[in-house]
């Protein structure tokens, strides 16, 4: 799944436009990369969130399409 898609999915960022502008811009990493919108995400990837006064640092535990808004943060833990 593509890293843009994967934020939006996971409730990480509201939408998926945010979350593409936000990987154009640079403030998201995968394994301490600077990651483009079209990083294919994997199970145990570390993504690196840097919105707003505090980054987010989370591990993927699972990689799924749709999910309802209950389950979506299994999708992930938070690191640190």
């Amino acid at each position: 799944m593509r890293l843009d898609k994967y934020l939006k999915v996971a409730r990480l960022i509201k939408r998926r436009t945010l979350a593409n502008e936000a990987c154009d811009a640079g403030r998201v990493s995968a394994n301490g990369k600077v990651a483009r919108a079209s990083y294919e995400v994997k199970d145990g990837d570390v993504i690196e969130i840097g919105l707003g006064q505090r980054p987010l640092k989370v591990k993927v535990l699972e990689v799924k399409e749709h999910v309802a808004k209950d389950g979506a943060t299994g999708l992930y833990e938070v690191i640190e």
